[in-house]
């Protein structure tokens, strides 16, 4: 009888997103088959403690982790199992213990310390399978910046935009605001680079509004963007595979949200559930077409494995379409919009689990074929 695959899930984490991170772990975990995976749940706290042992999900979720215990993943090679740490404060040391072995790992991270390439660096030092893009992938998509510089040099279309540091918004808003309102009409939006969820996302309709929104965008982040306004229809595509490997990139379905405030904020996503999922979106075959063309290029470009969400910009003017965003560890509850495409595309969510950790193992098996050593 073939054993179980020991599948550890990470979620929490340091990022602003730590409360979507619990629930998509949630969803996760009632998902996975019994039959196929014996599962260890490694929580991190607010402030980075990683903890397992007892329920780290519930102890997160309720903002009390004294039953559970601290823990860490070693970056070696070959120790791939999960140690509990207990301090022994007669012998000033801590004592190490294992609490399980784990054959692939499952980043349920999002936003920084999680999805941006961090954790991964972790996760290759201890050579263990995971989930998900690796370390140049997870921070060139993290970083939106650095992503549209390389999506335009891919040839792929994508709005214009300034960066500004946290300190010129600092020393002075109102020349970063004259910057941007040399290049771009009102509306505009500002955004931290190296965020999701709409975090810290502010639409700005006048200089005032550009003001606070730089100040707001600057508290997650230490670069800002500050992006020209599009009157958009926001559409949305999931990408399955390993680019280079055996199982190809492949793009699900276009779905459209219909956002239940001026745009899809973090309130629109996940507080009042009133936003519209429209899935199939109704658009012309040919941009449906290159919508998903697109997105299986933008993953090749920054070269993604596993998993990807690509969210577009449709003009409604004059029907352009723009790539906004990649997200290499997107929102995976069950009315998240990553498994919801692949579920409208015949790929239900537990098969879309199975894939994403076959991915894993298989992008795992193709980095074991390099040489290391002339030796």
């Amino acid at each position: 009888m073939t054993r179980k695959i020991r599948l550890g899930l990470i979620f929490g984490g340091r990022s602003a997103e730590h409360e979507v991170s619990l629930m998509s772990a949630r969803s996760v975990l009632q998902a996975l088959d019994p039959a196929k995976y014996d599962v260890t749940l490694i929580g991190i706290s607010k402030t980075g403690k990683w903890l397992a042992g007892g329920d780290p999900l519930q102890a997160l979720s309720g903002g009390d982790a004294t039953s559970v215990s601290e823990a860490a993943l070693l970056g070696e090679p070959g120790k791939r199992e999960l140690l509990a740490l207990r301090a022994d404060p007669g012998r000033r040391a801590v004592q190490l213990s294992a609490v399980a072995e784990l054959d692939v790992v499952f980043p349920l991270l999002h936003g920084p310390y999680g999805e941006d390439g961090t954790v991964q660096g972790l996760l290759e030092l201890a050579d263990l399978p995971y989930v998900g893009s690796g370390v140049l992938a997870s921070a060139l998509a993290m970083d939106k910046a650095v992503c549209k510089q390389l999506l335009r040099a891919a040839g792929l279309p994508v709005t214009d935009w300034l960066l500004a540091t946290r300190a010129e918004i600092e020393r002075d808003a109102e020349a970063v605001a004259r910057r941007a309102e040399a290049q771009f009409a009102y509306p505009m939006f500002t955004k931290p680079a190296n965020l999701g969820s709409s975090v810290g996302v502010v639409k700005a309709h006048d200089r005032a509004e550009l003001l606070a929104g730089l100040h707001e965008s600057a508290r997650y982040d230490r670069r800002v963007l500050v992006e020209r306004g599009v009157n958009a229809r926001e559409i949305e595509v999931s990408v399955l595979g390993n680019t280079g490997g055996r199982s190809e990139p492949q793009a699900s379905v276009c779905g459209e949200i219909v956002p239940s405030r001026e745009f899809y904020d973090y309130d629109a996503k996940y507080v009042d559930d009133a936003s519209e999922l429209i899935i199939p979106a109704r658009l012309p075959a040919e941009t449906a077409a290159r919508a998903r063309e697109y997105a299986v290029r933008a993953f090749q470009a920054i070269d993604g494995a596993g998993l990807a969400r690509v969210d577009y910009l449709l003009d409604r003017d004059d029907g352009a379409l723009y790539l906004n965003e990649i997200n290499t560890l997107p929102g995976f509850t069950q009315i998240s919009m990553y498994p919801k495409l692949w579920e409208a595309s015949g790929i239900g969510y537990a098969e879309l689990l199975d894939r994403l950790v076959a991915l894993a193992l298989e992008r795992q098996a193709e980095k074991d074929r390099t040489v290391k050593s002339k030796l």
